[in-house]
């Protein structure tokens, strides 16, 4: 994961998102098993990661799992649950050795103890990593952040430790998941779905968004530079002209 990527020109974003999507059709357009595609898209994930390192990304962001995933079938969330145990336990080391962070967003109290703990080691291991900040987002959903970020502000102002009027977008920001990460600058999506289903809801304000065909587990490290290109060459206006 050590080369860089030195044909990225223009403005490479700080921050991307990323919603791996695709990995249930990509398996059974193959007639594999679902929980095969799951084993083929982790595989992507340090494609991704090598990816964001070679183009200067300091932040990325995956859509990992979200509360929405629970209604899927026991078995498969079984499976999603030990994958992500796995890659937790297995890539601690390889991400520390990198100097790659990593570290849970969402409501991590509602994962399986097992996973949480794997989750905290991998944490602890990894917080020195200065090159590359993963967040992983578990049992995320942006209108439960957004919900339980205004739940903080209310108590505090009931407790009259906080003036209603006096509460901005940086102290509301401060209580989502993402307090101290800056906002994402691209969101990709594969899988040629063109939605956020419930993802970074406040943090994507501005974002600009690449919605790709490729199922996850057929995105590319070169995709990935395309796509932070793509980006290079758009003019953010933040509601200007």
């Amino acid at each position: 994961m050590s080369r860089r990527d030195t044909n990225v020109e223009g403005c490479v974003p700080r921050h991307v998102a990323v919603i791996m999507d695709g990995n249930g059709r990509w398996a059974s357009a193959r007639g594999m098993a679902r929980s095969a595609g799951h084993e083929a898209g982790l595989q992507t994930v340090r494609e991704v990661v090598s990816g964001a390192i070679a183009c200067g990304v300091e932040y990325l962001t995956l859509y990992a799992f979200s509360t929405e995933n629970w209604k899927r079938p026991a078995q498969e969330v079984q499976q999603l649950m030990d994958l992500i145990g796995y890659a937790a336990e297995h890539y601690a080391e390889e991400f520390k050795r990198e100097r790659i962070s990593v570290r849970g967003i969402g409501c991590l109290e509602g994962l399986p103890p097992k996973v949480q703990a794997e989750m905290k080691k991998a944490t602890e291991a990894t917080a020195e990593g200065d090159r590359l900040k993963v967040l992983l987002a578990l049992n995320y959903g942006g209108r439960q952040e957004i919900v339980e970020s205004s739940k903080r502000l209310a108590r505090r102002a009931c407790a009259g430790e906080l003036d209603v009027e006096a509460i901005t977008e940086e102290e509301f920001a401060n209580g989502l998941y993402t307090a101290g990460i800056p906002d994402p600058d691209l969101l990709i999506r594969t899988s040629g779905e063109e939605r956020l289903s419930n993802f970074l809801l406040w943090q994507l304000a501005y974002a600009e968004f690449c919605f790709l065909p490729k199922y996850w587990p057929d995105f590319t490290r070169e995709d990935f530079r395309t796509a932070v290109e793509e980006y290079a060459g758009r003019r953010r206006r933040y509601g200007g002209v």
